[in-house]
């Protein structure tokens, strides 16, 4: 019977334990609901629809799907999945007026590619030479309007700027074509005929070739790919097998208009010593002589006419002089060749063609001294000049 009570007694504790902890918590949370901060609803994060998405990462392609291609197919893959979203498609379109007040309106296309994270993309000039309005279209399948930051149609290149939030580009990483070599695999990123980051292989056929571009001025150094490059290439990049870039694919050889396996390329190296002018600037300036017309001969460069209060005619360079002569009472004038220089070395550099004076000029900065080797009266002339400027 005591043992009963006992029990008994003890639930009766355990009961009145029970419902004071039910009393005490239910205080508390009337105390915490009363509070001001239990005042402010709790409302779950949603994601801003107006926030721009971060660009994504490069997905890693796992190892054991790698190991089912031999070590030149891996190269490739990898080489495109860490660098095809950087790769742009661009479209223009510009508005002439015929001669009965018609307005013709024509579009071009081309490639692109991102270079940093403020918005700039590298593309050639002829791409966006003209154009009333440029657009990009990236790898998310969105557009965009961009507008021409800079512009060297002696190179062939063009940067261009897309206002959009560091988060949403993937820049390329600009590489070293100093020391590239013949046989080196190269790998193409573009947009031919529309069809978006189309990827082509091949190797480096040669090195230091020479192109005109449309302003008539040689681009020097230009390298020489097999890698099929069509219309719509233009402006994309060349990349090594580490996936940096090392060149803009610019030009074709080709008597249809389409890859014959000969197509060119401007050295990223050349590129990035303009870089900066381009878009600080918006031109190149460079080193000018103040030559307006040279004449070549066999024996070098004849002055024909040159820039009045220019560097050369500071410097006394001799352009050549109209001789009178008389015949038959009548007065003419004739060109004397004997009275111009005859330009024959830039700092003791031998020069033949034109595109080897600018070459020599250009290598130095505005208002640096050369001395410019001439032939005159028969004999050979070393004149200091002063290079002026020239956009």
């Amino acid at each position: 019977m005591s043992s009963l009570k006992a029990v008994g007694a003890h639930a009766v504790t355990v009961l009145v334990t029970f419902a004071l902890v039910l009393l005490w918590v239910d205080d508390r949370e009337r105390g915490r609901r009363g509070s001001p901060l239990a005042q402010i609803p709790r409302v779950q994060a949603r994601p801003n629809p107006t926030a721009p998405a971060p660009a994504p990462a490069p997905a890693p392609i796992p190892a054991e799907v790698l190991k089912a291609f031999d070590a030149d197919e891996q190269i490739n893959i990898r080489v495109y999945a860490n660098a095809n979203r950087g790769v742009v498609n661009i479209t223009t379109a510009s508005s002439t007026v015929g001669l009965f007040g018609d307005e013709a309106t024509s579009s071009g296309s081309g490639s692109g590619f991102v270079i940093d994270r403020q918005g700039h993309i590298l593309t050639n000039y002829h791409v966006v030479e003209g154009a009333d309005s440029v657009q990009v279209t990236l790898a998310d399948g969105s557009t965009r309007e961009a507008r021409v930051v800079g512009a060297d149609a002696s190179n062939d290149v063009a940067v261009i700027r897309v206002d959009l939030p560091a988060a949403q580009l993937s820049p390329l990483a600009l590489g070293d074509s100093s020391g590239l070599l013949v046989g080196q695999k190269v790998l193409a990123l573009g947009n031919p005929f529309g069809l978006e980051r189309t990827l082509t292989t091949g190797i480096i056929s040669s090195l230091d070739r020479s192109i005109k571009a449309k302003n008539g001025r040689t681009i020097k150094g230009i390298i020489q790919t097999d890698a099929a490059i069509n219309p719509g290439n233009s402006g994309g990049p060349l990349l090594n097998s580490r996936g940096e870039v090392i060149g803009m694919n610019t030009a074709i050889l080709s008597q249809v208009g389409q890859s014959a396996g000969i197509g060119f390329t401007v050295p990223i190296s050349a590129i990035k010593r303009i870089l900066r002018p381009l878009i600080e600037e918006g031109h190149v300036t460079r080193a000018d002589l103040g030559l307006t017309r040279v004449y070549r001969t066999p024996d070098g460069l004849l002055i024909l006419a040159v820039v009045e209060g220019g560097p050369a005619d500071r410097a006394g360079l001799r352009p050549i002089k109209l001789r009178r002569y008389r015949q038959g009472g009548v007065i003419f004038q004739r060109p004397d060749p004997e009275s111009a220089d005859l330009i024959v070395a830039v700092d003791g550099k031998k020069v033949r063609t034109y595109e080897d004076l600018l070459t020599e000029v250009e290598a130095h900065a505005p208002g640096q001294d050369v001395v410019v080797g001439v032939i005159r009266e028969g004999r050979e002339v070393d004149v200091p000049v002063t290079l002026g400027r020239s956009s």
